[in-house]
C-alpha cells in the first residue's frame, strides 16, 4: 500500500531503473557467454598450431619410436609449451604412452582419454573435455615420419576461463560499463518521470482517478443532457439524462455516435471547430435546446461536447399556448369589431332605417362565415386557421386589408416542422407588415398572405405595399437584434423565422423597394431534404 502511494514520478523512476539494471544484467549473461565461446575459439585454434608445430619437430618424429625417446622429447615439448603459454602438451605414441607431460611423474604412463580415438586414425581435430584442472580445449595432431606413417600424436589442452575469472579481467571495463548505464538510465528515468508528470498537468494517480470519479458522478447527476464524442465520433461520455431523453441503454462507451444517434449534430462541430449555443434541433424526433462546443488541445479540434435539454413537451405546450392565443386574439378583435357592428345597427334603427339595418346585418353575417368556412375547410391546423382569421379582424380593426389568396391550401406540415414553427412564421411576417403599413400615410393598405402546397414543396407568401425595407438594413435583417421598429423592436422576429427556415431546410426570399412593398417568400421541401 506505501508503494501505491509513492509518487508517480518516483514509481516511474524506480520502475525504469528496474528495467535498465535487468536489461544489463541480461545483456551481461549474454556477452560473458560470447566472450567464452570466442575465448573457447581463440584457445582451440592456437592449440592446434601448438600442437602442429610440435608433430613436425624432426626430434618428436624420431624419437617418439624409441623407448628412452621421452628423454628427449619433453625437455623440447616443455620449453615449446611455455613460449606457446599452453597449459599442457602431451605426446603419445601408438600405444598411448605418455612421452612429454608437464606432470613429470605422468611420462611413460599409459593414457586413456576417452577423445583420443579418431587422433590415433590419422584424425585432426579439436575437442573440449574435463580434467583434473578444469574443462579444456584439446587440439590433437598426428605425428608422421618420413615415410609418412602415423607414429604418435600430440595432444596440446588450453584450460578455459570460467565466467568469474572473464569477469574479473573485464572488471575495469564492466564497472565503466555499469556507471554511463545506470548513469543514463536514471537521468532518463528521470526525464521520462518529469515529462508525464507535466502531461498529467502535476497530478498523481490517485488524483485524477478521484477527479473522474467526481466527474463521471457529476455528469450523471446533471439534469441536462451531456453527451462527448472524441475525433473519430466514437462516445466518451454519455450521461443518464441523455440515456434518458433518447431512450438508450447500457454502456455507449467507444460506440460510434452515429449508431446511437444517426442524425446527431456533433460531427458537423468537429468539422467545422466552432461552438454553437442555445439553438433548438430535432434530433431523433426530439426538440432538443442544445450547447455544443469542441474540444481541443493546442487549437487542435480533438472532440465535440453537447449540453442539451429536452424541450418537447415544452414545444407542445407552447404550440398549444400559441394556438390558444391566436384564437383569443381572434375573438378579442373580432368582439371588438361586433361592438363596432352593433354601434353601426343601432345607429342605423334609431335612424328609422330598419331594412338597412337588417341587410347590413346579413352582409357582416355572410362574410365571416365565408371567412371562417373558407380558411377551416383548406387550412387544416386549427392553429394556423386561427392565426390568420385573428390577423384579417386585426386588419379590418386597423384599416387595413388583410386577404388570403384563395388557392390557399395546408394539408400537413412539412418535415420536421411543427405547428408552432409555421404560426411562428406567418405571426412574425404578418405583424411586421402591419407594423410598416401603420406607420403608412397611404390611403390603400393591404396584406396578400399565400399558402400552397403540393407533394414536394410547401410555400409561404407574405406581402404588402408598405415603404419597404431600408437599403441599409437589407443585408443584415435576419440577424439577431437587427430591427426596423427602432426602440419598440426586439431584433428576434425575423431571425427566428430564419432559424426555421434553416431548421426545415428551406429557402426564403426577400423582395423589399422603397415605398414599393416588402415581399417574403419562403418555400419548404415535404420530406425534410434540401432541394438542390
Amino acid at each position: 500500500m506505501k508503494f501505491i502511494r509513492l509518487p508517480i514520478r518516483w514509481k516511474i523512476i524506480i520502475l525504469s531503473f528496474g528495467i535498465v539494471l535487468f536489461s544489463l544484467l541480461i545483456g551481461g549473461i549474454i556477452i560473458t557467454g560470447k566472450i567464452v565461446d570466442m575465448r573457447e575459439e581463440e584457445l582451440g585454434n592456437r592449440a592446434m598450431i601448438t600442437a602442429r608445430t610440435v608433430a613436425e619437430l624432426p626430434e618428436v618424429q624420431m624419437q617418439i619410436q624409441k623407448k628412452d625417446g621421452a628423454d628427449v622429447i619433453n625437455p623440447i615439448v616443455e620449453k615449446i609449451r611455455v613460449i606457446n603459454n599452453a597449459d599442457y602438451i602431451v605426446v603419445l605414441n601408438m600405444d598411448h604412452y605418455r612421452y612429454s607431460h608437464p606432470v613429470y611423474g605422468l611420462i611413460g604412463t599409459k593414457s586413456a582419454g576417452k577423445d583420443e580415438g579418431p587422433a590415433f586414425a590419422d584424425h585432426t581435430y579439436i575437442s573440449k573435455a574435463k580434467g583434473d584442472l578444469g574443462i579444456a580445449v584439446r587440439a590433437f595432431m598426428p605425428v608422421k615420419n618420413a615415410q609418412l606413417e602415423q607414429v604418435g600424436v600430440v595432444i596440446v589442452g588450453n584450460i578455459l576461463p570460467g565466467y568469474l575469472e572473464i569477469l574479473q579481467s573485464l572488471k575495469a571495463q564492466a564497472a565503466l560499463i555499469m556507471f554511463l548505464t545506470l548513469l543514463f538510465g536514471l537521468l532518463g528515468s528521470w526525464m521520462l518521470a518529469r515529462h508525464i508528470k507535466q502531461q498529467m498537468f502535476q497530478l498523481e494517480p490517485h488524483e485524477i482517478v478521484r477527479m473522474y470519479e467526481e466527474s463521471t458522478a457529476a455528469f450523471h447527476a446533471m439534469h441536462e443532457g451531456v453527451i462527448a464524442v472524441d475525433v473519430k465520433e466514437n462516445i466518451t461520455i454519455f450521461n443518464e439524462k441523455a440515456k434518458s431523453i433518447f431512450q438508450v441503454e447500457g454502456s455507449l462507451t467507444g460506440k460510434p455516435i452515429r449508431s446511437v444517434i444517426p442524425d446527431t449534430r456533433l460531427p458537423e462541430i468537429i468539422q467545422f471547430g466552432k461552438p454553437v449555443y442555445n439553438q433548438e434541433i430535432n434530433v431523433s424526433g426530439k426538440i432538443i435546446m442544445s450547447n455544443r462546443i469542441p474540444i481541443k488541445d493546442n487549437h487542435n479540434v480533438i472532440g465535440a461536447v453537447a449540453i442539451f435539454q429536452d424541450r418537447t413537451k415544452v414545444a407542445k405546450m407552447a404550440e398549444e399556448l400559441t394556438g390558444v392565443k391566436a384564437f383569443v386574439e381572434a375573438l378579442r378583435i373580432q368582439n371588438h369589431e361586433h361592438l363596432n357592428k352593433l354601434h353601426t345597427i343601432a345607429g342605423l334603427i334609431q335612424l328609422d332605417k330598419g331594412e338597412r339595418a337588417l341587410q347590413y346585418v346579413f352582409d357582416i353575417s355572410e362574410q365571416q362565415k365565408s371567412l371562417t368556412r373558407f380558411v377551416t375547410k383548406n387550412i387544416k391546423n386549427d392553429s394556423i386557421a386561427g392565426l390568420l382569421i385573428s390577423k384579417v379582424s386585426r386588419g379590418k380593426e386597423l384599416k387595413i386589408n388583410v386577404v388570403i389568396d384563395s388557392l390557399s391550401r395546408l394539408e400537413e406540415l412539412p418535415y420536421p416542422l411543427n405547428e408552432h414553427d409555421i404560426v411562428m412564421i406567418l405571426g412574425n411576417l404578418i405583424e411586421n407588415s402591419i407594423h410598416a403599413l401603420n406607420e403608412s400615410d397611404s390611403p390603400d393598405k393591404h396584406i396578400d398572405i399565400s399558402i400552397e402546397q403540393d407533394s414536394e414543396i410547401c410555400a409561404l407568401l407574405v406581402e404588402d405595399n408598405g415603404p419597404g425595407i431600408p437599403e441599409h438594413i437589407k443585408p443584415y435583417i435576419f440577424d439577431k437584434g437587427v430591427t426596423t421598429k427602432g426602440e419598440k423592436g426586439l431584433g428576434l422576429g425575423l431571425y427566428l423565422v430564419k432559424e426555421i427556415v434553416d431548421k426545415g431546410k428551406g429557402d426564403i426570399k426577400l423582395s423589399s423597394y422603397p415605398n414599393g412593398g416588402t415581399s417574403f417568400y419562403i418555400t419548404f421541401p415535404m420530406n425534410g431534404r434540401r432541394h438542390s
